[in-house]
């Protein structure tokens, strides 16, 4: 109580009062789209309709189906969405990774297999040593902590060093990725025959991701759901 009388909490977006650390101000919490109701079964992006049992599918993922097997996010990718995934990614606002996990749990919580070993996706290391952290591998901790599930950070490697992806459509995307993921040596014991859930704090074409399953099943995985913090939306 003293504590917070001297430094109150403020809005993980707009930095303005509010009543419990790591929240969102009222007017922030408006302009966050958390994503709910019917959503495709594989990219998790909204689709029209309520949240039922039927397993749907958007045109997307029905044209051209996903290495993994389910995935989901928790908000779209914009208004406030955007400024979190933007201020944990480049802004050094790692505190933002503790609600985020929250929300990500509630997001795959349906989808999970209590086995499923934890990982995310892997910063190249020069980009890593640039940046100080991978807010992927922040998202995953904070997604297995508010989970009770086993994790391991480095499951996965990036070993080539590819340009920003910002641009390419889905061909160029996935052609950049080939070959850039795999599964650490002295980690794929881990990952042998077991459910993996792979993390990422944003997914537009789902290219990494992919690239990024398709590592973890070369290496003897079992199967592969993603979860990202927030879905780029796709134009009506």
């Amino acid at each position: 109580m003293a504590l917070n009388a001297i430094y109150p909490a403020r809005c993980l977006s707009c930095g303005d009062v509010v009543e419990s650390d790591f929240g969102l101000c009222g007017s922030c919490w408006r302009d966050t789209s958390f994503i709910g109701g019917a959503v495709c079964d594989a990219c998790g992006t909204p689709l029209p309709g309520d949240d039922g049992d039927d397993i749907i599918f958007c045109d997307t993922c029905l044209e051209t189906p996903r290495p993994w097997v389910r995935g989901r996010a928790a908000l779209l990718y914009r208004e406030t969405g955007r400024k979190l995934v933007l201020s944990l990614k480049h802004g050094d606002r790692q505190e933002i990774a503790r609600p985020a996990g929250l929300w990500m749990a509630r997001a795959v919580r349906n989808i999970l297999d209590e086995r499923a070993l934890i990982a995310p996706i892997p910063l190249h290391w020069q980009r890593l040593l640039k940046r100080r952290y991978n807010q992927s591998a922040l998202l995953a901790r904070a997604l297995a902590d508010a989970l009770q599930m086993a994790s391991c950070p480095d499951l996965l490697r990036r070993i080539k060093r590819t340009p920003s992806l910002d641009g390419m459509n889905r061909e160029e995307r996935a052609a950049t990725l080939e070959n850039a993921i795999t599964v650490h040596p002295r980690r794929r014991h881990r990952l042998v025959g077991r459910p993996v859930l792979l993390v990422d704090d944003v997914m537009t074409s789902g290219a990494t991701l992919a690239a990024a399953t398709e590592a973890c099943l070369a290496a003897g995985s079992g199967p592969v759901c993603v979860v990202t913090l927030a879905r780029v939306d796709k134009a009506p």
